[in-house]
């Protein structure tokens, strides 16, 4: 079921606040999808998607080698019937704020993140949202 991203209701929204393990689908070079499982946080306001991880994962690598304009994602998150995809275009973000940025909005969601000082974030401008929360 698709929803207005500008317009999301309260349970919606409040699923993505919930602690839930989601995946991350990429491409790597050869165009096959590569799934991984990631944690992420959601910025409605913004429509901003925030997965942190390690400048050399593969993940930041598949998005990396897109270019400047960024590669197109998607995440998702499931518990039990209620689930979510969360599509739109991802670029790697490097810049010392937006990484503290991301990795503040991931510790309020999940735990603080163990050092990392290869830290980098994938963030992704939200232009589709599915789902049934």
């Amino acid at each position: 079921m698709a929803h207005d991203p500008h317009a999301l209701d309260e349970a919606f929204l409040a699923f993505w606040r919930e602690r839930h393990i989601s995946t991350l689908t990429t491409r790597r070079p050869d165009g096959s999808p590569h799934v991984v499982p990631v944690g992420v946080t959601y910025q409605p306001e913004t429509g901003t998607a925030r997965v942190i991880s390690s400048r050399t994962s593969r993940k930041v690598r598949n998005v990396q080698a897109a270019g400047a304009e960024g590669m197109r994602v998607a995440v998702c998150q499931v518990d039990g019937a209620r689930w979510s995809t969360l599509e739109g275009v991802a670029v790697v973000r490097n810049e010392p704020d937006a990484v503290a940025d991301a990795v503040r909005r991931y510790t309020e969601r999940y735990r603080e993140p163990r050092v990392n000082p290869d830290r980098v974030v994938i963030e992704i401008t939200v232009d589709r949202v599915l789902g049934r929360a």
